[in-house]
């Protein structure tokens, strides 16, 4: 039974005829978070337990209900800074980032990395130690303090995981992972949610990857066992994951009861597969491999022919930008595609992530079942 225990106690009456005041009391309203983020970075999910990650996930849930459903105005982020470095190219990341966070009231700055880098690189081209410096590296070592000191967290898209790893080192706020060349946290975060949303529990699924074992694969390898999800992927003969990822992913797996099965046929790793997964087969920065690629995946194309060795609830999910030779427009267009609920959910996802490693804000939406 609920009751409101401080207006009980404000209007009790004492023997001597005098009244006291219980002030900032609760009671009937349960805890429910216990988990706390703030202050950290999201570099990749291997750094987060499973709890950790559901938490990012219902706090996503939570404020897409009480923003898009609701009407309700959340100025979360009010009086937050927030600055993004693109050292490559961006459109969903760039754009959800931008509406999701001014939509909580922050403020946000686009810095532009490679005007700002050839600027300093000519004057100084060299570290202490007197090694020649990369640009990428070269900017963190330069730029940290600053950051630290004028912006409250920073999203970085990058080519190397190392040069984010060594911003992370230093600054003195949190770090988020916009892509790197190992992982690419967020985009997972939002195929989460959206699985969530269609299955209601991801607990059991199998997911298919068919494709390059990319940043993406390696993020998923990085999480999926910790939702009981079990993975199978084919990728061609030389595009395999990275060796330490699989290790990784391999322990995960054990310690949760998971499956891991990597190979390179990809009807055999959509067999049975509940959820069917690709993404670019020429990621930015392999441009120069284009030809050499397309003939090395020559037959990972999804098509309903993969289809039909997959569960009968299958599923499609592709981060996007896609190409024809990825999936095929029948399955890319089915009403099994989940890939435009997915894009929409970059912005919840990333609003979650925000508000979790910037302010002490807990759900108020009932836990989904994972």
């Amino acid at each position: 039974m609920l009751f409101n225990l401080r207006i009980l106690l404000n209007n009790a009456a004492l023997r001597n005829g005098h009244s006291f005041v219980i002030r900032n009391f609760r009671c009937g309203q349960p805890l429910q978070n216990k988990v706390q983020l703030k202050g950290r970075d999201l570099l990749t999910l291997k750094d987060f337990t499973g709890e950790e990650i559901k938490y990012m996930l219902w706090l996503s849930a939570d404020l897409k209900f009480r923003i898009k459903q609701k009407g309700e105005y959340l100025p979360l982020l009010k009086g937050k800074a927030l600055s993004m470095i693109f050292e490559k190219r961006s459109t969903r990341t760039r754009l959800s980032t931008e509406t999701g966070c001014q939509s909580l009231d922050s403020g946000l700055t686009l810095l532009q990395y490679d005007l700002i880098l050839t600027n300093y690189i000519c004057r100084y081209p060299t570290s202490k130690q007197g090694h020649i410096l990369t640009f990428q590296v070269f900017y963190m070592e330069l730029e940290k303090c600053v950051l630290s000191s004028m912006t409250d967290a920073v999203l970085a898209r990058v080519y190397k995981q190392s040069d984010l790893d060594i911003l992370a080192k230093e600054a003195s706020i949190p770090i988020v992972n916009g892509l790197s060349d190992l992982y690419h946290p967020i985009q997972i975060l939002a195929d989460y949610l959206t699985l969530q949303e269609h299955y209601g529990s991801l607990k059991g699924l199998t997911l298919s990857w068919i494709g390059d074992g990319n940043n993406i694969l390696h993020s998923i390898m990085m999480s999926a066992a910790k939702f009981g999800m079990h993975i199978q992927a084919a990728t061609p003969k030389g595009y395999e994951p990275d060796p330490s990822v699989i290790k990784l992913a391999e322990q995960y797996a054990k310690e949760n009861s998971t499956k891991l099965s990597l190979m390179n046929d990809p009807l055999e790793a959509a067999r049975g597969g509940n959820v069917l997964i690709t993404d670019t087969w020429i990621s930015m920065g392999q441009e120069e491999e284009k030809k050499k690629r397309l003939q090395a995946f020559q037959g990972y194309q999804i098509t309903m022919k993969t289809a039909k060795v997959a569960a009968s609830d299958w599923t499609f999910l592709h981060c996007l930008p896609r190409k024809p030779e990825e999936v095929d427009d029948e399955v890319f267009y089915s009403p099994r595609s989940l890939v435009f609920p997915e894009a929409e959910n970059r912005k919840w996802t990333i609003m979650a992530v925000m508000v979790s490693l910037l302010t002490d804000y807990s759900p108020q939406l009932q836990k989904p079942k994972f």
